[in-house]
């Protein structure tokens, strides 16, 4: 007979807590009788993992003397074993020390009673984390709305989730390099030698190697340069690239290629990005389809476009007046469901901090958005690509080539980004300084606009692994599109 719910706060806390004593004292006395299984279990299992205190004791002084390169034995363990309290009620600690090697699991199974004792913990943390839920529920809080309630759940549920990745704490030099070599392999046996991921914009690619797991990149740029454009080309890009790896024949895995994307737009609705996708990939202006003014055969080639896009792995999130817990807790969400290999963030003076942040002053606030999508970078292990704002005080250069100093509360933005580009159109510019028709500098102005037309710069201005410098590359207006353009990379002399 299945067992009743709980109805009440008092049930929820007078359940039992599912645990396994006998698995614990087993995996104790393997360690005891081979030191060398805690080299393997030692990496995921920790001592917050015992249900019984008295274990819990034991194992982590076990751990301390392996680390010091101490034999750990019954005999060894006992003068310290002896000073851990509650030994004495279970018969001393000799005695207890030879129940454990006397209840010792075989080495061959030691992992899988410590994968046991592991997976006890975890649920045993997701009933506390239930029984929070309902206290603070049940409990209204004038201090904590119900959102705040569900984005921290949201946090504690992944924290549960991506216990075993991300609470390793250090990691040795030989584990470092190791990982380093398989990233150098990845990007050798990847077309293109990328170790991130392809933007398909070559020249960028060739000299940032793609976008890096784990950075923060500051995509800046005036109003009309087309900061939005040039995101969704590249977010689109390693959305319709994605190939999960895959075994050949002899077993050797091929490495993933693209990547599954979540766009988070917080001035853009999600229509409005997916008409800008479907223009640039179909060849018809967006304003022609959004008035309606295309042909039978337009409308045709429009369908056919988002049959062929209809299951890119492109996730768009356009509620507006996000806060960057919320952003984070949405995309942990997503990584967890399905999986996350790129986050874009169109914009970041659109994203607001803590509450408490938000009355100090804007700067602060902006510090702690751009530390916490660093921290988040690094949590999830995938790029976030963030766009930005430009002062104002670019228009009153005569070059207005953006610089770090024109980002709007460029101290944090600058110091936490780990890449920063900038997005120029001399032609945005040269437009607005069309002469009369017919004057003697009218020449002069249609030979100076053929030569940038189409033509934008992605200027780097900041990368802590590359060279800084700038690419060209085309931008179709009508299409709000970004391609590549046959045109050398400029790198100043020096790099």
């Amino acid at each position: 007979m299945a067992e009743a719910l709980p109805k009440s706060i008092e049930d929820i806390k007078e359940m039992s807590a599912p645990y396994n004593p006998e698995a614990e004292m087993a995996l104790l006395g393997a360690i005891l009788n081979h030191n060398a299984i805690f080299d393997k279990v030692g990496a995921y299992l920790k001592p917050e993992h015992f249900s019984e205190g008295v274990h819990a004791e034991l194992y982590q002084l076990m751990a301390r003397m392996i680390g010091r390169g101490h034999a750990v034995t019954a005999v060894t363990l006992l003068p310290y074993a002896e000073e851990i309290p509650g030994l004495e009620e279970l018969g001393g600690a000799a005695k207890y020390l030879g129940q454990l090697v006397a209840h010792a699991a075989p080495m061959s199974a030691a992992d899988d009673y410590a994968r046991e004792i592991y997976d006890l913990a975890r649920r045993r943390w997701l009933m506390e984390i239930g029984s929070e839920l309902v206290v603070e529920a049940r409990t209204p809080d004038a201090e904590r709305s119900v959102n705040e309630i569900i984005e921290e759940t949201e946090k504690q549920l992944y924290e549960v989730a991506e216990e075993a990745r991300f609470g390793q704490g250090f990691v040795g030099f030989s584990e470092a390099l190791k990982q380093s070599l398989e990233m150098a392999a990845a990007a050798y046996a990847r077309d293109g030698g990328l170790s991130g991921l392809a933007t398909g914009l070559d020249d960028l690619d060739r000299m940032m190697g793609g976008l890096q797991p784990s950075d923060l990149i500051i995509l800046a740029g005036r109003p009309g340069m087309g900061k939005t454009a040039l995101a969704t080309s590249m977010a689109y890009h390693v959305a319709k690239s994605y190939r999960p790896g895959e075994a050949d024949a002899e077993g050797n895995v091929k490495p993933a290629e693209g990547g599954i994307v979540a766009f988070f737009s917080l001035e853009m609705s999600a229509e409005q990005l997916a008409t800008r996708i479907i223009s640039a990939e179909a060849e018809i202006p967006s304003n022609m389809i959004r008035k309606g003014e295309i042909s039978p055969d337009d409308f045709q080639r429009l369908q056919e476009v988002a049959a062929q896009i209809d299951r890119v792995p492109l996730f768009i999130d356009d509620t507006g007046g996000l806060t960057v817990n919320q952003l984070a807790a949405r995309a942990r969400r997503i990584k967890r469901q399905h999986g996350l290999d790129m986050i874009v963030v169109d914009y970041l003076q659109l994203l607001s901090g803590s509450s408490r942040r938000a009355q100090e002053n804007r700067v602060q606030e902006l510090t702690e958005i751009t530390t916490s999508l660093k921290a988040l970078a690094k949590e999830l292990n995938v790029p976030i690509l963030a766009l930005s704002q430009l002062s104002r005080q670019v228009e009153a250069r005569e070059d207005k080539r953006p610089q770090l100093s024109d980002l709007r509360e460029s101290g944090s933005i600058e110091q936490d980004a780990d890449v920063v580009l900038f997005i120029f159109r001399e032609e945005y510019y040269l437009k607005q300084k069309e002469p009369p028709a017919g004057s003697e500098k009218y020449a002069d102005w249609i030979a100076q606009m053929e030569e940038v037309h189409g033509i934008a710069e992605v200027i780097i201005a900041k990368q802590r692994h590359g060279p800084v410098g700038k690419v060209e590359v085309q931008f179709t207006e009508s299409f709000t599109r970004f391609g590549n353009l046959e045109k050398h990379v400029q790198v100043p002399e020096g790099l």
